[in-house]
């Protein structure tokens, strides 16, 4: 039997569910999905963008609802392109398929669209309406959208912290705080953002690799923020830079020959500003990561590298494991470190949008109330080695 839909909101909604699909396959590109359907809104066909230099939904869709599309609507999250990129322009497809009308979620923000791909159909007499399920399709593309809007991408903060809030016990004995199902997830979510960083107090202390088992469909850069550049050579890490890359964050100062000795060994090394108190500068870093067209970047501790991020404003989405243990202990170090609040907020900092059980963990992820403006960018640049 057909599907079918009593609201073009409804089948905005599909085309967001469809665009999903899509998630770390398609950076940097947008995720979008389309449904081409008929004016009883039963879906003649439908597609989804699968990877970065693939078919675009657009056209997915329309070779999907064949013969049929012509006089059809076509439903689709982002603004057709009109321009020849890694494929043809979407448009082009749009036209020759005999579509009678199209429904967009949002225009695309993106310099080289400037609104062309929805002027092209108009032009053309095609019906063009844009603006449904605008929540929804921009919720599922924010990253996309930030890194636009403000040249950084989007931050999501990972922990795994006992019921009474401790990410490591009194002696620092931190593996492990969640369990294997959890820890699974975490691989899933490094296979699809393009780096995961970590402090040098998380790097010395627990050798870890940083990479997706099994890969998922992006490798990502494994970052480490270590200003004085003392990562240890016989790390996991740095054993394995020939084949997966690694990128060490370390200020201006930094032992010139702790440097070079990381670059012989494989490893990418960029040097920037600190604070007042030796700190690398987090604005220049994200900065930086915008200009490699990083999308979705996944910080993963420690305390004092979350809580920097916490107290600029830049966690857009947390993930948070939490696991049935028990530790205790003053000096036990919390998840979040940095200077934190002197007050309790009012309001919410993260709103919910999932919550279930993993293994014997429970998992909970949020995103960053908007409202507010984050700090603005420092003008020093990174320098290359």
């Amino acid at each position: 039997m057909t599907e079918s839909f009593e609201t073009l909101e409804q089948v905005m909604h599909r085309a967001v569910a469809l665009a999903v699909r899509g998630e770390g396959r398609v950076a940097p590109n947008p995720a979008v999905g389309a449904v081409v359907v008929d004016e009883e809104l039963r879906v003649l066909g439908e597609g989804w963008h699968t990877a970065f230099g693939e078919a675009h939904a657009e056209v997915v869709a329309l070779e999907s609802a064949g013969d049929s599309a012509r006089g059809a609507t076509l439903v689709v999250t982002l603004e057709p392109c009109c321009h020849h990129g890694q494929t043809p322009p979407c448009t082009d497809a749009v036209l020759a398929a005999g579509i009678r009308r199209v429904v967009v979620g949002i225009a695309d923000p993106s310099p080289h669209a400037d609104g062309s791909g929805l002027s092209r159909l108009r032009d053309a007499g095609l019906e063009v309406e844009v603006g449904v399920a605008v929540e929804s399709v921009r919720r599922l593309n924010a990253p996309f959208l930030k890194l636009l809007e403000t040249g950084h991408p989007w931050i999501h903060a990972k922990w795994a912290m006992t019921l009474d809030g401790r990410i490591a016990a009194t002696g620092g004995h931190s593996q492990w705080i969640s369990g294997e199902e959890s820890r699974l997830l975490v691989h899933q979510l490094r296979g699809r953002v393009d780096a995961v960083l970590v402090g040098i107090g998380t790097a010395v202390a627990d050798d870890p690799l940083l990479t997706a088992r099994p890969p998922g469909p992006r490798t990502a850069t494994r970052v480490v923020l270590d200003s004085t550049a003392r990562l240890p050579l016989d790390s996991q890490l740095v054993r394995t830079s020939p084949d997966v890359p690694l990128l060490l964050a370390c200020a201006e100062t930094a032992d010139p020959s702790r440097v070079a000795a990381l670059v012989e060994a494989g490893v990418e090394v960029i040097a920037g500003p600190v604070d007042d108190r030796g700190r690398l500068e987090i604005a220049n870093l994200l900065e930086e990561f915008g200009t490699r067209r990083w999308t979705n970047v996944l910080v993963e501790g420690g305390s004092e590298v979350l809580g920097a991020l916490a107290d600029g404003g830049w966690i857009d989405e947390a993930h948070v494991f939490l696991a049935p243990k028990l530790v205790g202990g003053r000096e036990a170090l919390g998840a979040v470190g940095g200077d934190g609040l002197t007050r309790i907020p009012e309001a919410a900092s993260l709103v919910c949008v999932e919550t279930r059980t993993v293994g014997e963990d429970v998992y909970w992820r949020g995103v960053r109330v908007r409202g507010g403006e984050r700090p603005a960018c420092c003008s020093a640049r990174y320098r290359w080695y």
